[in-house]
């Protein structure tokens, strides 16, 4: 009698077990979503490092500090400027009560904004006529100043009336500009009489800043 034998595994590749089938597309899909993967990550890192590396917005600036306003004497005015030596330094005389002043004043508010440390800013109020307190006008001329952002710009207050100032500093009327060189040495002073002379006409804040181009090598 023949002896049986046992029977042969009749599973086809069809009729594999699940586990089997699974391991298997496993092993063929793997490679594949491995490398979708590494493609999202890389180009996640590739979108961080481009903006870590991007420069600045140079049209971005920080928000101007809050214009402060103080009292000051001629002496006081005359330490002030020697102050900054080293820098080109622009001196804008001026009042609340003069229209051309008021139109002007903007003028030196860019500037401080364009050249920063490089070039040192003062306004110089007239509105004190010599009637009552120097103080009392210290409110609506800090309105003002506030209202144009002249933050980056030293605001003074003339302590003296107008009278004696307009004496001691050879002016007849405001707006005037005076700007320094670095040395400290008087380098222009823009007034009616000036700008009549030599212009023909009212000087501007384009003509002072071309003078501290001038000054700064620019």
């Amino acid at each position: 009698m023949r002896r049986s034998l046992p029977a042969r595994d009749a599973t086809t590749a069809d009729e594999q077990p699940a586990t089997t089938v699974w391991r298997e597309r496993a092993h063929q899909e793997t490679p594949a979503c491995f490398i979708r993967l590494m493609a999202t990550v890389i180009g996640c890192l590739g979108l961080i490092l481009s903006g870590c590396g991007r420069p600045v917005d140079d049209g971005a600036t920080e928000p101007a500090p809050a214009a402060t306003l103080r009292l000051i004497d001629h002496d006081g005015l005359m330490k002030e400027v020697a102050s900054h030596l080293g820098k080109v330094v622009v001196l804008d005389c001026w009042s609340s009560s003069c229209p051309p002043c008021v139109k002007e004043f903007p003028g030196l508010v860019a500037l401080a904004e364009r050249h920063g440390n490089r070039v040192a800013c003062l306004s110089l109020a007239f509105d004190y006529d010599g009637s009552g307190k120097p103080q009392d006008l210290i409110g609506p001329i800090q309105a003002f100043l506030e209202k144009t952002g002249a933050g980056r710009v030293t605001n003074l207050l003339s302590s003296e009336p107008a009278d004696s100032l307009y004496g001691k500093l050879d002016l007849t009327s405001v707006p005037a500009v005076f700007v320094w060189k670095p040395n400290g040495e008087r380098a222009i002073r823009y007034d009616d009489d000036f700008a009549a002379r030599e212009l023909g006409r009212p000087f501007t804040y384009e003509d002072v800043e071309q003078t501290v181009a001038a000054l700064l090598g620019e």
